[in-house]
């Protein structure tokens, strides 16, 4: 019996793909658990109009994704953060303070898993992460710099984050 996934189904297949059970499984198990469908002439039409808006959907996404790729290609984030007289910050800079930074700048939320750090970060300086919107799209590489946040020391000078 041929049958229209509705879901991933383990050791069988993915969703909305065709496949040919026995009837008894089908009927039994996959069609009242709501994982499948009938193959019929009227389920496969529907099938293959939400295959096609399915990939529309995925082009259009991979656009928007490439384009952002572009924009955030090249940028440079500066977190500020305390840090001792050595340049040890207090703490570490994480993939939260980079997705608030981005979200500051850019007004996009990004999900922590997108971002890919180099190391833990626990001191100042340049360092570059990147951002995987989709497998798809190549990932973008943003650099971050760390820099110590008291902007005057005691004498009133202003401090060079970058000389630090």
């Amino acid at each position: 019996m041929e049958i229209i996934l509705m879901k991933d189904v383990e050791n069988l297949g993915y969703a909305n793909t065709i496949v040919s059970v026995k009837p008894g499984y089908a009927r039994n198990f996959l069609i009242p658990q709501g994982m499948a469908l009938v193959a019929n002439k009227k389920n496969k039409d529907v099938l293959e109009v939400q295959i096609k808006a399915q990939e529309e959907r995925i082009r259009k996404m991979m656009a928007e994704n490439s384009a952002l790729t572009e924009k955030l290609e090249g940028t440079v984030v500066r977190i500020a953060t305390k840090a001792g007289t050595s340049g040890k910050i207090f703490g570490s800079v994480s993939y939260v303070h980079i997705a608030s930074a981005l979200k500051e700048l850019y007004g996009i939320e990004l999900d922590k898993k997108k971002i890919r750090m180099p190391e833990e970060i626990k001191m100042l300086g340049k360092y570059t992460c990147e951002i995987v919107l989709m497998k798809e799209v190549r990932p973008a590489k943003v650099t971050f710099e760390v820099y110590n946040d008291e902007i005057h020391n005691a004498a009133g000078d202003e401090i060079n984050p970058s000389a630090e």
